[in-house]
């Protein structure tokens, strides 16, 4: 049996931006997902605040300061995020690099102030319920902090390469940009749960 080409599609593009790439889509399920585990670790700290006589258990309410200091640092870094997502879709190499570098710097940051913010919670993760809820909250933005941060030093460093050329790897630094904003994102709405429900 002779099979006959219906349509030629081989001058199709073999990656695209937005919801017309199907990496969006998989960007998207992480997304969700981690939004999920988000909203039941929130959901388990109301819990415990409800049940609990006085909140927080056992330590004072915790320092603003480093917390604040990381929030001030990821909502500014929004600005050279949708920088780099405008210079991606318009595939200028030597501006998607200069802001990937900028990316790196600013990502490592809000990870250095961390390691002061854990002690600023006033409480060790195994003294009390409350302990370890802000501790577990407070790891799990950490988390994905690091896994963004060290997906944006490789795709850093591949665009300085010969790889970096492929117009496939914009369409990866602008789902890269997509993810970074969810981190912002969970990280103001933690915020508030972590320094300011305790001081309600």
């Amino acid at each position: 049996m002779r099979h006959r080409p219906v349509a030629d599609v081989s001058h199709l593009p073999t990656y695209d931006f937005g919801s017309a790439s199907p990496m969006w889509w998989g960007t998207l399920a992480f997304i969700a997902l981690e939004a999920t585990g988000f909203a039941l670790a929130i959901g388990t700290y109301f819990y415990l605040a409800v049940l609990a006589r006085h909140w927080p258990i056992g330590a004072p309410a915790p320092d603003l300061l480093p917390g604040t200091a990381v929030l001030v640092i990821l909502v500014a870094s929004v600005v050279p995020n949708h920088m780099i997502e405008v210079w991606a879709r318009r595939q200028d190499l030597a501006k998607v690099r200069l802001g990937m570098v900028v990316m790196s710097i600013v990502g490592i940051l809000p990870l250095i102030v961390r390691i002061w913010e854990f002690p600023a919670l006033r409480i060790s993760w195994d003294q009390n319920a409350y302990g370890s809820i802000v501790w577990f909250l407070l790891g799990l933005h950490t988390t994905h902090l690091l896994t963004d941060v060290g997906d944006t030093i490789v795709l850093a460093v591949l665009m300085f390469t010969q790889k970096g050329k492929a117009g496939r790897r914009f369409s990866d630094v602008s789902d890269n940009a997509f993810y970074w904003d969810f981190v912002v994102v969970s990280w103001v709405v933690l915020y508030l749960v972590i320094y300011w429900a305790p001081r309600m």
